[in-house]
């Protein structure tokens, strides 16, 4: 092999473990209220808060981690309205019964 195909090959090799990969969960859809959700099993994040958004990504781990807590915290944003009863349901709309979890992008608007 030559030197320019091998520095080819090493590109196309690079560029593809370096594209983001999309999460393994359901597809992202839209809910009655216009939030993208996406149901994912335990471990996994949603595709909106993507490899490029660092800070949504810890964001919606913490509120995964932190559930229990975050329940107790009222959101301020005016998403009672639409059902929401604690900071939490803005990262995580449902918990489900086979353990995957149904996420919101209504924090990541």
């Amino acid at each position: 092999m030559d030197r320019r195909t091998f520095l080819y090959a090493a590109a196309i090799v690079g560029a593809t473990l370096a594209a983001p990969q999309r999460s393994r969960g359901g597809p992202v859809t839209t809910d009655a209220i216009g939030d993208q959700v996406q149901r994912l099993p335990k471990g996994q994040l949603p595709d909106f808060a993507g490899p490029n958004l660092p800070d949504i990504r810890r964001l919606y781990a913490y509120a995964v981690d932190h559930g229990d807590e975050l329940q107790y915290i009222p959101c301020t944003c005016g998403c009672t309205r639409f059902g929401h009863k604690s900071n939490r349901d803005c990262y995580i709309k449902a918990f489900n019964k086979d353990g995957t979890l149904t996420f919101t992008s209504h924090a990541a608007t």
